[in-house]
């Protein structure tokens, strides 16, 4: 399975991050061990969403659309808590 997962920073809860994986639990480890450049100064992290899909093409093209305009617009709307 791949994976489009949805994080919030602990440290500051108005941050969050939109990212890619076939192993959830390895990449969240990750994140929060400071091995992702991206998110290593915010870290620790908290998943809020993960999406699971059979097809690599389709779940990346999810991911970019999420990281777009109207993607983060949506992602916004449907999956980020507004009260974190």
């Amino acid at each position: 399975m791949y994976y489009i997962y949805l994080l919030r920073s602990q440290k500051d809860t108005s941050k969050t991050y939109i990212g890619f994986t076939n192993n959830l639990k390895r990449r969240i480890e990750e994140h929060n061990k400071g091995k992702s450049l991206h998110t290593k100064l915010l870290s620790p992290w908290l998943l809020e969403v993960y999406i699971a899909f059979k097809n690599k093409n389709k779940a990346k093209k999810f991911e970019t659309y999420l990281k777009q305009g109207s993607g983060h617009a949506f992602a916004k709307r449907h999956f980020w808590e507004e009260n974190p």
